[in-house]
C-alpha cells in the first residue's frame, strides 16, 4: 500500500452496491464485456453502470456516455481503456464522488518510464481526491458470496466457484486464475479472489488487512513476488494472527534486486527470500512451496479444528502407507506417541492377527472384523488427548455403496470426538468426499500432502501463540557511528556496545608483535588486519599457536608477505596480536539491513564453512533473549552447543546475551552500518568472544 494514500477500509472494492465499467462492450467475450456478462450471470444484486459514448445499451443495460451522468451515488468504477485515457477517466470518477476505482487497464510501470509516469500521474489523482486504486494490470476481484464477479479472467468462463471461507489475494492474475481454477476444480469452496497488479495503491498486504476482519473470510491464502511496504505486510499478518485467522502465503521468486551487494558473509546470505521466511513465521503465517500445497493447508484449516498439539495417530490397513506417513510426521514435526497400555491391550484382543503401535496397521484382514477400523479409532481417541486422527482407508471410498457402513460409524466419531481433527486418506469418489466434508472429515487422496498439511496447520497455531511485535526504534536523535572500517575498529565499537572480544593489539613491526606476544602471555594468534583483506584466511592471513617471540617475528613478516603477494592493492593497517582464545563451538553472529524489512540479525555455525552448509537463521531486530534462544534453536548444528554425544554443554547464555546487544546495535544504527559480520563467535564453556569483526556501511 502507498503509505500517503487514505487507509479507509476496503469494503467498497469487495462489497460494491453499485459499479461503474469504463469502457464497457457490448460483446461480452471482450475485456470490457466479461465483467458485466460476468456480473448478470452470476446474480450480483448490485446495480451495473455501463460507461462508452458510442451506444446507448450494453448487453441489456442501459448505458451512459460518461460515468458524470449516471444518476445517483457509484461506489466503484471498474476502468477498462487504453492506458493514455485513464487519467481523465480518473478525474472523471474523482468529480463524480467515486472513491474505490479498479484499473484493469495495462501498459503503467510494467512498459517502462513512459507508463511509469501515466502510473503516477493516475495515482497522484486518486492520493487528492482520496480515492484508492486496485492495479492498474490487474485482473480484479471476485466475490463468491456477493456474486460480483468484477473480473475479465477467462477460469470464470467454465468453472462455477462455490461459497467458502477460503480467500485468496495475489499480485499476479495468472497466478490467481490458476489457484481459482485448481480450487474449484478440487471442489473447494472460496470466498473472495482479488489480483492486485501493479500494486501502485491496494497491494497483497492491504487486502491480508481487510480479510483479517472479513466476516466473510476464515482462511486467507496469499501470494507475493516481492513486497513494498515490509510493515504494512507485517501489520496485516499479525492482524490476521490476532483474529485466529491461518495465513498461507507463497512468496515466489528469489532474486534479491534492491538489496546492495555486501562482502560480508551476512549479506551474502542475507537474500530477501530468506528474510520473508523469517518475517512470515514471527509473524504466525506459514510459507508454502506450490499452489497444490498451498491450498491443502488451507483447506485443512477451513475443514477442521485446531489441533491443540502436535501429537497423532494413525490408523492405516497397509502397514506400507503407515511407514511412509510415520516418515512424513517426523519431517512435519509431528509427534507419533506410543499406544497407551489400556488401548494396545483391547486392540490387541479385537485383532489378534495385527502388530500393535503407533501407526496401527490394522492388515487388510481388518475387513473380517465388524467396525474393526472405526473401533480402533474409537480405543485410541477414547484413551488419549491426541487432537490429530488420520486414517488411511486405502480403496474403501472409492466404492460408495461398500463404505456406506463405515462411513457411518465415522459420523459417530465424529459427533462423539468433535473437538479431534479427523483426516480420512485414499482415493475417493467425488460425492462421497462431499459427504465426508459436510460431516467434518478433511479428505485427501495422497497420504504425504494430508501429513504435511496437517502439520502444516499445527505449526500456524503454535507461532500464533509466539508473534513477534517488534518494539519502537530509539527515541530522539540517532547515534553516530564512529570509525570502523577495520577489524580493530569494529571490534572495539562492538566492545563498547558490550559485547565481549579479546585483549589485542595492532602491531607495525616485528619488534612491536614479539613485545605484544610476551606482553598478552604466549601462545598468540596473529593475522591481517585491512579494510580490503575480509577472508583472512583465503590469502594466509591468520597464523595460529604461537609459542615463542622467534615464531611471533617469523609470523609478521609471512602474514605480511602473503598479504602483498595475494592483494597487492590492499591498504595493510598492522598485524593484530591476540592471545589463543582456548576451546570452543565457533559460531558466526551477524545484521544485514533488508530493504523491505529494516534490520534482521542472523546466527549460525561460523568458521570457513558457513557459506558452505548455510546452516544459518534470521529474525528481525531487536531480540528479547527469548526471541534469541529461539534463534539459536532453529539452527540444526546449534546441538553441538549443547552437549553433543557426551561433550561438554557450552555457554549458551553468553551466546544469547551476545545475540541481544548486536541486535540492538543493529536496530539502534540502521540508519548508518547495513551489515555486521561477527565471524567466528566462539562459543566456550564459560562465555563467549568476538574473534572477528567487520562492520559494513550503507553505501
Amino acid at each position: 500500500m502507498t503509505s500517503e494514500l487514505p487507509p479507509h477500509d476496503l469494503n467498497s472494492l469487495f462489497e460494491p452496491r453499485s459499479v461503474a465499467i469504463l469502457g464497457a462492450s457490448s460483446d461480452p467475450l471482450k475485456l470490457g464485456g466479461r465483467p458485466i456478462r460476468f456480473m448478470k450471470e452470476s446474480g450480483f444484486q448490485g446495480k451495473i453502470y455501463p460507461v462508452n459514448p458510442k451506444n446507448d445499451e450494453i448487453q441489456g443495460l442501459r448505458a451512459y456516455p460518461s460515468v458524470l451522468d449516471i444518476p445517483g451515488e457509484v461506489d466503484q468504477a471498474i476502468i477498462i481503456l487504453p492506458a493514455k485515457f485513464c487519467a481523465q477517466a480518473m478525474r472523471d470518477c474523482a468529480a463524480k464522488g467515486i472513491r474505490m476505482i479498479q484499473l484493469f487497464s495495462s501498459g503503467f510501470a510494467e512498459e517502462g518510464e513512459h507508463g511509469q509516469a501515466m502510473q503516477e500521474e493516475v495515482i497522484q489523482i486518486a492520493r487528492e481526491n482520496d480515492m484508492r486504486v486496485l492495479g492498474p494490470n490487474c485482473l480484479g476481484v471476485v466475490g463468491v458470496s456477493n456474486r460480483f464477479f468484477a473480473t475479465f479472467s477467462t477460469a470464470l468462463e467454465a468453472l462455477e466457484p462455490s461459497p467458502g471461507v477460503i480467500s485468496i489475494a495475489t499480485q499476479s492474475g495468472a497466478f490467481g486464475s490458476c489457484a481459482y481454477s485448481i480450487a474449484i476444480q478440487r471442489g473447494m469452496g472460496l470466498s473472495r479472489i482479488v489480483a492486485t497488479g501493479n500494486e501502485a495503491d491496494i497491494d497483497v498486504a492491504s487486502c491480508i488487512d481487510y480479510f483479517a476482519t472479513d466476516p466473510a473470510t476464515r482462511v486467507i491464502c496469499a501470494a507475493i513476488e516481492g513486497c513494498n511496504d515490509g510493515n504494512a505486510l507485517r501489520r496485516a499478518l499479525l492482524k490476521a494472527a490476532d483474529h485466529g485467522k491461518p495465513v498461507i502465503l507463497m512468496k515466489v521468486g528469489t532474486s534479491e534486486v534492491g538489496v546492495a551487494a555486501a562482502a560480508t558473509h551476512t549479506g551474502s546470505l542475507a537474500g530477501n527470500d530468506t528474510v520473508f521466511e523469517a518475517i512470515f513465521e514471527e509473524c504466525g503465517a506459514w510459507r508454502a512451496r506450490s499452489i497444490e500445497e498451498m491450498l491443502d493447508i488451507a483447506y485443512f484449516c477451513a475443514q477442521l479444528p485446531e489441533p491443540s498439539s502436535r501429537r497423532a495417530g494413525i490408523v492405516t490397513v497397509s502397514g506400507g502407507i503407515g511407514i511412509l506417513m510415520a516418515d512424513d510426521c517426523e519431517a512435519s514435526q509431528l509427534e507419533l506417541p506410543a499406544l497407551p497400555d489400556s488401548s494396545a491391550k483391547e486392540i490387541r484382543a479385537l485383532l489378534s492377527f495385527a502388530p500393535i503401535g503407533n501407526p496401527m496397521d490394522t492388515t487388510a484382514q481388518v475387513s473380517a472384523v465388524k467396525n474393526g477400523v472405526t473401533l480402533v479409532m474409537d480405543q485410541i481417541l477414547s484413551q488419549t488427548d491426541w487432537p490429530i486422527m488420520l486414517l488411511y482407508m486405502a480403496q474403501s471410498a472409492a466404492a460408495p455403496v461398500k463404505f456406506e457402513p463405515m462411513k457411518l460409524e465415522l459420523y459417530k466419531l465424529r459427533e462423539k470426538y468433535p473437538e479431534r481433527c479427523f483426516v480420512l486418506i485414499g482415493p475417493s469418489d467425488a460425492g462421497v468426499v462431499k459427504e465426508l466434508e459436510a460431516n467434518g472429515f478433511a479428505v485427501l487422496a495422497d497420504p504425504s500432502r494430508a501429513v504435511k498439511a496437517i502439520g502444516a496447520y499445527r505449526q500456524i497455531v503454535e507461532r500464533r501463540e509466539r508473534l513477534r511485535r517488534l518494539p519502537s526504534g530509539p527515541g530522539g536523535s540517532l547515534p553516530r557511528l564512529p570509525d570502523v572500517g577495520n577489524e580493530t575498529l569494529a571490534k572495539s565499537f562492538l566492545h563498547e556496545q558490550g559485547l565481549p572480544v579479546l585483549q589485542e593489539q595492532l602491531c607495525n613491526s616485528p619488534d612491536q608483535a614479539a613485545q605484544a606476544a610476551m606482553s598478552l602471555g604466549l601462545p598468540v594468534a596473529m593475522k591481517i588486519v585491512s579494510e580490503q583483506i575480509l577472508h583472512k584466511t583465503e590469502i594466509g592471513g591468520v597464523i595460529l599457536n604461537l609459542n615463542s617471540e622467534a615464531e611471533v617475528r617469523q609470523a609478521y613478516d609471512t602474514i605480511l608477505s602473503r598479504a602483498r603477494a595475494k592483494q597487492p592493492d590492499a591498504i595493510i593497517d598492522g598485524i593484530l596480536v591476540s592471545p589463543m582464545a582456548g576451546d570452543g563451538v565457533e559460531t558466526i553472529l551477524g545484521t544485514s539491513f533488508d530493504p523491505v524489512f529494516g534490520p534482521m540479525i542472523m546466527f549460525g555455525l561460523g568458521g570457513i564453512s558457513v557459506e558452505l552448509f548455510k546452516d544459518v537463521a534470521f529474525a528481525s531486530a531487536p531480540l528479547k533473549e527469548s526471541d534469541a534462544l529461539a534463534l539459536v534453536d532453529k539452527v540444526r548444528g546449534s546441538a553441538l552447543l549443547k552437549g553433543w554425544r557426551g561433550q561438554a554443554a557450552l555457554d549458551i547464555a553468553a551466546l544469547t546475551d551476545a545475540l541481544v546487544k548486536l541486535s540492538r546495535v543493529a536496530s539502534d544504527y540502521s540508519h548508518e552500518i547495513s551489515s555486521i559480520d561477527i565471524n567466528p563467535f566462539l562459543v566456550r564453556q564459560q562465555g563467549g568472544v568476538c574473534l572477528d569483526a567487520v562492520i559494513t556501511r550503507h553505501m
